[in-house]
């Protein structure tokens, strides 16, 4: 049987004109330039080597394999002076057969090439392109009869589950993929208890799950596991396993998204993978962290923006019932060259995410109308993604994402089964109205037509308050009032297909020079080292969670000049109590956010109560604003980015 070796310790980094330095991966080059702004950040060729001993084999009967999960963007991998492979995209797993190759002592070079191309996606986006091997790298070894591992870095094994009409049952085709012109191969379904539930036998088998217990979103994500063991001449070589779950869904234009046969309105978050000091090279704790934050604000599904995550964290996703949209960077720009290279990503995206129960769409673009110039080029590579999308999975559906100066009427935004638009109306451009208005004339014009919110959003930066916030000041103070409009907006207009907040978590965009913090997106609900929590969070979790909660907002601009200053509170329980300086303020009952006026004279402690929650910070009277509270000149308008 099959096994997985890391390749983790003792890499030496060489940087053109610098000395060379051990690193262990996961490693980006970019870990500190890609996040101070001035887009300046190094991209480049780089190089890591190692000194790699074979791991045990039987050479007569055994292939040894060199997997790399992913590579920032292109690598070219030699081995002892050979080329083995060479692969462009910087987010997907590649692998190579270097079994005949392998000596007892080898020397494994690998070439990362993160330079400005007009080949390879992404090349203008408003996030860090960080460049290195920042996943992880392994050794497999394998018996020579083995399910696939040669096409587009896939599992070899696919799983296709549908209910029945009644939900009480679960048809399960599994594919498989090998190379024993003699071999034979057994498939066996199992619980999530690890018990067998159906068997069969054949390359491309057809199951039956009675008493199907279904994949159903965040509150009973229930996955079983294909396992498919390949024989020859009456041996056990080689096994895959996978988990799947057993659902089915669908997009209606009035209604918006169903899960298993009824309404299942999809509200949530974008992600980058990306943290402070560290880029793209994350640990699985690092992974976890993030889940547990998104599934805390209460969100149902993930845009896994804008490129192909971790496989870890589709397995979160997969756990915990996020319903994802998965999607590839082709973004802003149409390059007539990179034809072939969003072929390939999307060929990638597809087979290496299948099997997984969480993903229910393909993004096939993001903002693809901002720069580019061959609209015509670009609008044939879009159909043609889309049938690619289809004949590669007929069961899911495809999307994009348009940005605002994309018009309704644009032929782009009608060429996938669904589509969304970034719209950051209210943050830069004035008028929160106008998303309202926005909806309503795209539904008036394209009733038949499913909509979404794909990316909405206004920066804020926790130090940054202000007793009068307005739009562009990156204030955590208009943060909040820009995302309280937009949930009673989206309330408004329950048809939309998605809502997806533009972003969980800030994150590095070294090309940002204006605005809040140069090189970063603050426009998370959390911070970029994931330790503060914004106002907009609790915001969000008082909409979305189910879990009591109380939140006195605005604790962060505690030294106040007014005389009397208003309290607000979030939680998702109906009614709130406040005190201060332990004396009763009020009772108000009322829907997620609760305003209190108070005198304040001095140190006032308040206190907010209910549902049996509570939540206590202290403010304090200033004569004049606390300096930390104000906007640096020049910094009080945003940039012009999304």
């Amino acid at each position: 049987m099959r096994r997985s070796i890391p390749v983790d310790q003792a890499w030496q980094f060489t940087m053109p004109g610098q000395p060379a330095c051990t690193v262990t991966l996961p490693h980006t080059w970019n870990a500190q330039d890609g996040q101070d702004g001035g887009n300046d950040y190094k991209r480049l060729t780089c190089t890591y080597q190692t000194k790699l001993a074979a791991p045990e084999y039987d050479a007569g009967t055994q292939r040894v394999y060199l997997q790399f999960d992913g590579v920032n963007a292109s690598a070219k991998v030699q081995l002892n002076g050979q080329v083995v492979c060479q692969h462009d995209g910087g987010y997907s797993t590649f692998r190579a057969d270097i079994t005949d190759v392998l000596a007892a002592e080898n020397d494994l070079l690998v070439e990362v090439d993160n330079s400005k191309n007009d080949r390879v996606y992404p090349q203008k986006a408003d996030f860090t392109f960080y460049g290195g091997i920042y996943r992880a790298v392994t050794l497999l070894v394998v018996d020579k009869h083995h399910f696939d591992l040669d096409y587009y870095g896939g599992p070899g094994i696919k799983v296709t589950a549908k209910p029945s009409a009644d939900y009480k049952s679960g048809t399960v085709q599994v594919e498989t993929w090998h190379n024993a012109a003699n071999g034979s191969v057994a498939v066996q379904l199992l619980d999530a208890d690890g018990n067998p539930v159906a068997e069969g036998s054949g390359a491309d088998v057809t199951l039956t799950i009675p008493a199907v217990h279904l994949w159903d979103g965040r509150k009973d994500p229930y996955l079983y596991t294909a396992v498919a063991t390949l024989t020859v001449d009456g041996q056990a070589v080689d096994e895959v396993r996978t988990r799947f779950g057993v659902r089915d869904f669908k997009v209606d234009a009035k209604s918006g998204f169903w899960l298993n046969g009824r309404r299942y309105p999809l509200h949530g978050v974008s992600r980058h993978q990306d943290r402070k000091g560290l880029g793209n090279a994350i640990t699985r704790a690092m992974h976890d962290e993030d889940m547990a934050l998104i599934q805390e604000v209460g969100a149902n599904t993930v845009r896994l923006a804008h490129y192909q995550h971790d496989q870890y964290f589709y397995d979160l996703c997969d756990e915990a019932g996020m319903v994802v949209w998965a999607e590839i960077p082709y973004i802003s720009e149409h390059m007539p060259n990179g034809r072939d290279n969003t072929v390939s990503q999307m060929t990638e995206l597809i087979t290496q995410n299948y099997n997984h129960a969480c993903i229910v769409c393909w993004g096939v673009s993001n903002e693809i109308t901002i720069s580019t110039k061959d609209k015509a080029d670009m609008l044939d590579n879009h159909r043609m993604l889309n049938d690619l999308c289809h004949k590669l999975d007929p069961t899911r559906l495809t999307t994009l994402a348009c940005y605002a100066m994309c018009g309704p009427f644009n032929r782009s935004a009608h060429i996938t089964d669904l589509v969304s638009w970034n719209l950051y109306l209210g943050w830069y451009v004035p008028g929160f109205f106008l998303n309202d208005l926005w909806m309503d004339f795209f539904h008036l014009v394209y009733p038949n037509r499913p909509l979404g919110f794909s990316e909405y959003g206004a920066e804020a930066m926790p130090n940054l308050h202000s007793l009068h916030p307005r739009r562009g000041d990156h204030t955590e103070d208009y943060q909040a009032i820009y995302h309280e409009y937009m949930l009673r907006c989206f309330d408004r207009h329950p048809w939309l297909w998605a809502t997806h907040v533009w972003n969980m978590f800030d994150f590095a965009a070294d090309a940002r020079d204006q605005g809040g913090e140069p090189g970063m997106n603050h426009k998370g609900l959390v911070t970029f080292d994931r330790k503060t929590k914004k106002d907009a969070f609790y915001l969000y979790k008082a909409w979305w969670s189910d879990e009591p909660f109380v939140y006195i907002a605005g604790r962060r601009r505690a030294d106040r000049e007014e005389g009397t200053t208003v309290i607000k509170v979030y939680t998702n329980q109906k009614k709130v109590t406040l005190y201060a300086n332990g004396s009763p303020v009020g009772e108000k009952t009322g829907d997620k956010v609760f305003t209190f006026e108070i005198p304040l004279s001095g140190d006032v402690t308040v206190r907010a109560e209910a549902g049996g929650q509570t939540d206590e910070t202290t403010f304090h009277k200033v004569d004049a604003p606390n300096p930390a509270y104000k906007l640096q000149k020049g910094k009080s308008q945003s940039a012009n980015w999304v």
